[in-house]
């Protein structure tokens, strides 16, 4: 029986991937790819061919997803394969289910971990991760339906005091990756139909671009200031702080992501 290695790519471009993760992709029998959960801004696949020294097949969500996996799994079960992912290779959850069925098929499993955006805005902000609560997806609205669940999680993190990360939504096979800007529209709208009073024009509000590139952007402001602030291409990224901020994190605010100084009223 063979073995499946998930390995993680980073965050921006094909040389966030690690030297263990180059190693193994190198030692592979078969490397797949898929690039649809997360946007890598600066990636070139024909660079990281050339890094690994190997052909890349880059799988879709109906490979993943409709067929379960079943391409990958068969190329396991005869040799290594090692299976590139963007971000860490298992904050997703098609891949933990990949991952799954290939240990019930008998097949050894292996994690390479690469750099996440989840503790990166973590750092890039200075938000502090143990005040972070459940994170949500702000899904593009479908066929005029906004889904109400980034609200409402919002609505339970701001009750404990703690901060929502928001990861925007993904169509990569159309192209199309959610803004900032089309976030808050979407939250906003949704304060409008439900009126909980968590997220108005006035609340402090965290964007971030192209986390892990060097023109990356951190920016903290009022909802009203970063719907016309620009943060340049995707990926995107929001974090809807707690009412309540650790004087560090303020601080933090201020100084990496240029929040005004109103945010030290909201020091506890």
């Amino acid at each position: 029986m063979g073995e499946l290695v998930f390995i993680g790519l980073g965050l921006f471009d094909e040389r966030d991937i690690s030297l263990r993760g180059v190693e193994e992709a190198g030692d592979a029998d078969f490397v797949f790819a898929e690039l649809y959960t997360s946007l890598l801004a600066g990636f070139s696949l024909r660079g990281l061919e050339q890094i690994i020294g190997k052909d890349i097949t880059v799988l879709d969500r109906r490979a993943l997803e409709d067929e379960d996996g079943e391409l990958v799994l068969r190329r396991a079960e005869r040799g290594k394969v090692a299976f590139l992912v963007p971000g860490d290779p298992l904050i997703a959850t098609t891949h933990i289910d990949l991952r799954v069925r290939a240990e019930k098929r008998g097949i050894k499993t292996r994690v390479v971990h690469a750099a996440s955006i989840v503790s990166a805005v973590m750092g890039l902000s200075g938000l502090q991760n143990y005040k972070f609560g459940r994170s949500v997806t702000v899904p593009f609205p479908e066929n005029g339906v906004v889904s109400e669940t980034p609200y409402w999680v919002i609505v339970e993190n701001k009750r404990r005091n703690l901060h929502t990360l928001c990861f925007l939504d993904v169509k990569a096979e159309k192209r199309r990756y959610m803004k900032v800007r089309e976030a808050l529209e979407v939250l906003l709208s949704l304060e409008e139909k439900i009126g909980e009073g968590v997220l108005t024009s006035r609340s402090l509000a965290v964007g971030i671009s192209r986390a892990g590139a060097e023109d990356g952007v951190v920016k903290a402001g009022s909802v009203k200031d970063l719907m016309v602030f620009d943060f340049g291409d995707p990926p995107h990224i929001l974090v809807v702080p707690s009412e309540k901020l650790h004087f560090m994190e303020a601080e933090a605010l201020c100084v990496l992501a240029g929040a005004p100084g109103w945010i030290k009223g909201m020091i506890k």
